[in-house]
């Protein structure tokens, strides 16, 4: 999949002189030289050598990075490149009549994070029917062996490839010597005693509990989006918010939160992290709506429209809730400032 040219008119990606290779601006400006392919066929042998990992990486939780954490020590060992391999749509979009959970980031999201990784090389596979059609051997045969050309691969051990998911990580332990691959299983990370996944974090997310995501994560979970006008019932009420759109599929549940907002555009002092206190919800006291994310900055204000932020949820305040009137409700919301500043400030 290349980037629209809408996305191309927002600046966000960037298309290297060859025209295969993208990269989102937030990569590029933490020094990132990573290079995006879309599609396998158009590697051409760029990553002819390279220690690989394969997967969804939905979320790059502390799983994911002790997988990364490993190819990039492989990589610096052997004086090779290093790449992940990965698929768009998700595989059970296009297999499952349930569908595929709800994705914990977006691809900007991914991409910003693999490039601050330092990960050399992304390629986005199109996941089809046809191309979920292949086995195990022809997988690894056809697209690893003679596509990527792989020195080496490393997985987690619920790895699973080919038609029906007939191969697994002990297939591709087993089949990757015959195409000249050495392959390695990464142990399962743990937090708490319990498997670290994207399922246990979609969960905690919708429970509100953002604490036990952010110790699955590493880091807090974030929502990226840009802003847009509102009501501006904030403002009345003399706590103006940005009004987030987002392309996230996975909001944290209903209430109100301590968080941090960063702009992600660049300009100056703008992208620094800055206290904020968020609500989700629909905002019960004016009445049923759809679901909304407001962040209010704490000590901040400002024209931010059409500016593009990153909220990171730090700790749940309280759940959403229905106030008799619009001094009830500015009432609350002061103390929940007041709330996410104390919550901030010992988090430093």
């Amino acid at each position: 999949m290349r980037p629209s040219a809408q996305e191309k008119d927002r600046g966000r990606f960037v298309v290297l002189a060859n025209g295969r290779c993208t990269a989102t601006r937030e990569a590029l400006q933490k020094g990132s030289r990573m290079r995006i392919y879309e599609g396998s066929d158009a590697l051409a042998g760029a990553a002819s050598g390279c220690v690989l990992t394969v997967g969804n990486f939905d979320g790059v939780h502390l799983g994911h990075q002790s997988l990364l954490r490993t190819i990039l020590e492989r990589g610096r060992a052997l004086g090779k490149p290093t790449a992940l391999y990965t698929f768009d749509p998700h595989p059970r979009r296009v297999l499952s009549s349930d569908g595929a959970p709800r994705l914990l980031m977006t691809w900007d999201q991914l991409v910003a994070e693999l490039g601050r990784v330092g990960i050399d090389m992304l390629i986005r596979e199109r996941f089809t029917r046809e191309f979920a059609s292949l086995s195990a051997e022809d997988f690894l045969r056809d697209i690893i062996g003679a596509r990527l050309q792989p020195t080496e691969i490393h997985v987690g051990r619920d790895f699973h490839f080919g038609t029906g998911r007939s191969g697994s990580a002990e297939t591709l332990r087993r089949l990757g010597p015959k195409f000249g691959i050495r392959v390695e299983i990464v142990p399962q990370v743990k937090a708490s005693d319990t498997d670290i996944s994207s399922t246990r974090i979609r969960n905690a997310l919708a429970s509100g509990d953002v604490a036990e995501a952010e110790r699955c994560l590493g880091r807090p979970y974030s929502v990226w989006g840009v802003v847009v006008r509102g009501e501006e019932r904030g403002r009345t009420l003399g706590f103006p918010t940005l009004n987030l759109k987002t392309a996230n599929e996975v909001i944290p549940a209903h209430g109100v939160y301590a968080t941090t907002a960063r702009f992600l555009d660049g300009k100056g002092e703008e992208s620094a992290e800055r206290a904020s206190v968020t609500n989700v919800g629909t905002r019960p006291t004016f009445g049923p709506g759809r679901v909304l994310v407001e962040t209010h900055l704490i000590d901040g204000e400002g024209d931010f429209y059409d500016r593009h932020v990153a909220v990171s949820f730090r700790a749940r305040i309280r759940p959403e809730q229905r106030f008799s009137g619009l001094d009830a409700l500015k009432e609350q919301i002061s103390r929940d400032v007041e709330a996410a500043r104390k919550i901030l400030n010992s988090a430093g």
